[in-house]
């Protein structure tokens, strides 16, 4: 049997000014065909444990594309039509169907690519089997249900489970392929957005949904996913949604859909973040390193590339600078210009030129406010280093040219390119030590977290008005439905979990 295998993962914010061209899937562009297959190969990725099991069956394996961009605003119409009709074609004549997809991308011409390309692929092989593995914050929508035979996704945020996912989502459709039973979904999307920072599956009303998924699959299911959406996404449902894969009697699977709904609904208001104000943050921050011998982690939650954030914005660090906190290392932020200074004047120089703010985010009525800053230039690099995990385990990741700028009471590293804090090396790579900090300040939310707070004496959070921001009433949502929670005023039987 022909297996094709593809991934196309894009979480967009739709009030992201950051552009999701061709270029922007993968460090230089897509890989296609052969290098999409090596690109995954042995890897951590869903695509890796669909390779693995593909080969493991005895099938050939089609790998069209793996195109992978991080999250920034609706991507072009043309990018996403070239990576579609790759996978589309690729899919000719083979015998099962196996996308790692995310769930939320939004585009130039649909508010839905994952269900528009379920639909196309629907439509050309309506008899061959379709499994597909889900990011945990995916929006999922009627055509992604009608279209796909087999939805799995991740169960942990952090996310530290692609590979188990599509190992998950795979073994669904090969057992049934082998003669195992024939998976029957049900669904239920809740008229609830969730705040990323409430959507850790190691706490709160997530860790309970995530646990009461797992129950459900001891007592008989075959998998079952609670996917907490993605809110910054002007679309009609950018909201919280259970699948359940059962097999045999399809009531069975509805019955376990309804109920996980109505016990999310129950605990909805344990999916809301009330953001403290930076300067009680920062003051918090300050008592917390008294004596400490490690270092204290400040995320700036509120733009981090890892939802959109054009991760320029400089107001976290300039309000720890006016508050007199000292020992900073920072990152990472985003300003090919400065880069373009920073080498150009070369290693030791002493500068004087403006960092930051530059790209305006008409969305939230932020207009560009660049910051002078003076300082000494620490390394320059190409902004290259290997991930050490456990995310992404192995992967060559690229800030794009990259440089330090010291500017004494912060050695900040700016880059080229929008770059999440997977690992140490972002500073390393770069001679710095987050270690011997006393502070480490991250442009992240969530997967900054496996490797830094190990390092680190205590996390505190720090709110800024970016386009991540966990503030939903700093943007204009224009396209969603009425009501949704919690931007909506809604009674517990407001929601019904059995329609």
């Amino acid at each position: 049997m022909k297996v094709m295998i593809a991934r196309l993962n894009h979480e967009t914010n739709t009030f992201s000014p950051v552009p999701t061209p061709l270029a922007a899937f993968g460090n230089d562009g897509p890989a296609f065909g052969a290098a999409a297959y090596e690109e995954n190969k042995g890897k951590r990725t869903a695509m890796s444990a669909f390779i693995d099991l593909a080969e493991a069956n005895g099938a050939s394996v089609v790998t069209p594309v793996s195109a992978t961009a991080y999250p920034s605003g609706r991507v072009d119409a043309k990018a996403y039509r070239t990576l579609c009709d790759e996978i589309v074609a690729g899919a000719r004549g083979c015998g099962a169907i196996l996308l790692d997809l995310h769930g939320a991308m939004a585009v130039e011409s649909t508010d839905d690519g994952e269900g528009d390309l379920l639909e196309r692929l629907r439509q050309q092989t309506p008899d061959v089997p379709i499994a597909v593995a889900l990011d945990l914050h995916g929006n999922v929508t009627p055509k992604m249900m009608a279209n796909a035979d087999v939805i799995v996704s991740f169960k942990t945020y952090p996310h530290v489970d692609m590979y188990e996912t599509g190992e998950h989502a795979g073994r669904i459709l090969f057992d049934w392929l082998n003669g195992g039973p024939r998976p029957v979904m049900a669904w239920r999307r809740l008229p609830l957005m969730t705040h990323t920072l409430r959507s850790a599956t190691a706490q709160g009303a997530m860790r309970d949904a995530v646990q009461a998924a797992r129950r459900a699959e001891d007592a008989g299911m075959l998998a079952v996913s609670v996917l907490a959406g993605f809110a910054l996404a002007d679309i009609p449902d950018p909201c919280l949604s259970v699948v359940v894969v059962g097999s045999g009697e399809p009531a069975q699977a509805e019955q376990a859909a309804a109920g996980m709904a109505e016990a999310i609904w129950a605990a909805r208001d344990g999916f809301f973040y009330d953001s403290e104000p930076l300067a009680d943050s920062l003051a918090r921050a300050v008592e917390l390193a008294c004596g400490a011998g490690k270092p204290v982690l400040l995320l700036d939650h509120g733009d981090n590339c890892m939802s959109g954030g054009t991760c320029d914005t400089m107001e976290v660090l300039m309000a720890a600078v006016d508050a007199g906190l000292t020992g900073i290392v920072a990152g990472l932020y985003c300003d090919p210009e400065a880069v373009e200074a920073l080498t150009a004047a070369g290693e030791g120089a002493q500068v004087d030129l403006l960092v930051g703010n530059k790209r305006p985010i008409p969305a939230i009525g932020r207009p560009a406010a660049p910051v002078r800053l003076q300082g000494v230039v620490g390394a320059v690099t190409d902004g290259q280093y290997v991930i050490t995990g456990p995310t992404y385990t192995g992967q060559t990741a690229c800030m794009g040219r990259s440089a330090v700028l010291d500017i004494g009471a912060a050695q900040l590293v700016i880059t080229e390119r929008t770059h999440e804090p997977w690992d140490l090396g972002v500073f390393e790579s770069m001679g710095l030590d987050p270690r011997r900090a006393r502070f480490v300040l991250v442009k992240s939310r969530m997967y900054c977290r496996p490797v830094f707070e190990p390092i680190s004496q205590a996390l505190v959070e720090c709110a800024s008005a970016g386009v991540t921001s966990s503030d939903f009433s700093l943007f204009p949502y224009e396209r969603r439905r009425r009501p949704l929670y919690p931007l909506d005023p809604m009674a517990p039987s407001d929601y019904d979990p059995s329609a």
